[in-house]
């Protein structure tokens, strides 16, 4: 049998190309080897945006429709809703009598949440509990792995010592997920923070050609060169940081630039030979040829089809959510 994979994400619409590049492109690839669950987090969304939820299910649909675009497969993968997976409430809702509080406020992940969305003074349960519900989505299908990139390796621990804890003070039913790193690169967004939605700093999959040029000429590059001719510093510039992404062979297997283009372009920056305008205009071009093959796809998926992938996908999670469950509550002495 397979071994067991867990991912997913906040269920806030379409998706950009840190999604895609920094995960979807590896959860393809994870299709072949792994039993793979893929969930569209709606339940997170509400621990930062329990007020603004009026698009909850044109975001969920149009999540779907991007992961189909990129690669994800129903044929070949679970694709669920995790609302519609009600184990997942009621297990967070047991493994919160374990988590001591200390575990959740040293959190990283949420500590730069607060600082990113000024959630200062702003903390709901649902936030602070973040960790334990990501920890019931995890354990639910005794996942054997979670892919990750370094900086989630934090947040993928306290799923690891709640597993530890519940099966020392019960029984031994959890696996402790293995942190699957990822080779993915860390993909900054416009403005030379992450990439994120809520940031307004993102390039999208399905967006027009023309809106992608638009934002890459509001790029951040590198503040000390001004003029044409002034030498430039290439490694902090997001510019450049693009330019690598479309050189990465471990993304896709039709690329418009390779390392050797990434070579020139430093030596031209950091000899004032090339200036800020004519890399943006020459980057725009690249990134716009890199996304035709998923934009293609993701024009010929059938909507009417992905209420029924998601309703199929999620009774098959379901399914599984409930098993683990009924472990749980008899372990527990739970009727």
């Amino acid at each position: 049998m397979k071994k067991k994979i867990l991912s997913g994400n906040r269920a806030t619409g379409k998706i950009h190309i840190g999604n895609l590049f920094g995960v979807l492109t590896n959860w393809a690839k994870l299709q072949s080897e792994y039993e793979c669950f893929y969930e569209i987090a709606d339940l997170h969304v509400l621990t930062t945006n329990y007020n603004h939820n009026e698009y909850m299910r044109s975001n969920i649909k149009e999540m779907a429709t991007d992961w189909i675009a990129c690669g994800l497969s129903p044929e070949k993968s679970t694709i669920f809703i995790q609302s519609l997976v009600p184990e997942h409430a009621e297990l967070h809702l047991f493994f919160s009598m374990l988590v001591p509080l200390g575990w959740l406020e040293r959190n990283p992940t949420l500590k730069e949440q607060v600082r990113d969305l000024n959630l200062q003074d702003k903390v709901n349960y649902g936030l602070l509990g973040y960790p334990v519900l990501q920890a019931a989505d995890i354990l639910a299908y005794k996942a054997d792995a979670v892919p990750v990139g370094e900086d989630q390796l934090a947040h993928l621990e306290i799923t690891r010592e709640i597993a530890r804890r519940f099966n020392s003070v019960y029984k031994s039913i959890f696996p402790e997920p293995k942190a699957l790193l990822t080779d993915s690169p860390k993909v900054p967004g416009l403005d030379g923070r992450k990439m994120s939605k809520s940031l307004d700093n993102a390039i999208f999959v399905d967006e027009l050609p023309e809106i992608t040029k638009e934002k890459v000429k509001k790029a951040f590059t590198d503040p000390l060169k001004i003029h044409k001719n002034d030498k430039g510093h290439p490694d902090g510039c997001v510019v450049f940081a693009y330019y690598k992404l479309c050189a990465n062979s471990n993304l896709s297997g039709c690329l418009p630039v390779n390392a050797g283009k990434v070579e020139e372009v430093r030596k031209l920056c950091t000899q004032g030979k090339i200036g800020c305008v004519n890399c943006k205009e020459e980057l725009a071009d690249l990134l716009n040829k890199l996304l035709v093959p998923y934009r293609e796809v993701y024009s010929k998926v059938n909507q009417e089809n992905i209420d029924e992938i998601l309703e199929e996908g999620s009774r098959k999670a379901r399914k599984v959510a409930k098993e683990t469950l009924g472990e749980v509550k008899e372990v527990m002495n739970l009727w």
